[in-house]
């Protein structure tokens, strides 16, 4: 049987603290919290049991994302980068910690945090973190750049992801810079444009190589 590693635990820890914060606070709560944030500033208020749905997330991620690779019929690629893995685990449940917590205080005192910058500026960490491990990450049917042509060959799969995990950081600065400017509108701009952009360039580049090796061959 595996040993399972002190950053599993430290993984499952994070995925109940989401939990363990909603049923802490959840009689100080009142009848219906904030839970969207559009555009324009508008906030959309839940009954206050939507809560445990996002709290929940992080235990639901957690089991998921452990027994995922027992089902990929790559998973013995899992051990090359495991610890990768582990990482990107941690970063979904600091995540869903974080939009708990959102809900949370905004519920007990609105307009204290300033949601749209926090959000922006969390998911455009989570995309530096992941353009500094998605070059470790090897062939699988679960984590990566899954295309029909990354997915075919294991030198496109090592190609893509080397420059989309430069192209990932360089949109996840992108959007650190945007999360600060005073305009919800260019913050989302400045998120989302090079986020599609940096997905459209993987696929595109990943069909160029994969093209480019049948020919070669």
């Amino acid at each position: 049987m595996k040993k399972i590693s002190k950053t599993q635990v430290a993984v499952w820890i994070l995925a109940i603290l989401p939990v363990i914060l909603a049923a802490a606070v959840y009689a100080y709560l009142p009848a219906e919290i904030p839970m969207q944030w559009e555009f324009g500033g508008e906030v959309g208020y839940e009954p206050k049991w939507h809560l445990w749905i996002v709290a929940c997330l992080g235990p639901f991620l957690a089991v998921l994302f452990y027994f995922m690779p027992r089902f990929d019929p790559k998973k013995r690629n899992y051990d090359k980068f495991f610890g990768s893995y582990l990482g990107f685990q941690a970063i979904m449940m600091l995540f869903v910690l974080v939009m708990n917590g959102i809900c949370v205080v905004e519920g007990l005192q609105p307009g204290t945090v300033d949601v749209v910058m926090v959000i922006c500026l969390v998911v455009s960490l989570m995309m530096v973190y992941l353009g500094n491990v998605m070059p470790k990450f090897r062939m699988n049917w679960f984590c990566g750049i899954k295309t029909p042509w990354t997915l075919s060959s294991e030198s496109v799969w090592r190609r893509t992801h080397r420059v989309a995990g430069r192209l990932y950081f360089a949109a996840g600065v992108l959007g650190v810079i945007g999360a600060f400017v005073p305009n919800n509108a260019v913050r989302f701009v400045m998120l989302l444009m090079p986020l599609l952009a940096v997905s459209l360039a993987s696929m595109v580049l990943s069909y160029r190589w994969y093209r480019e090796e049948q020919h070669a061959g």
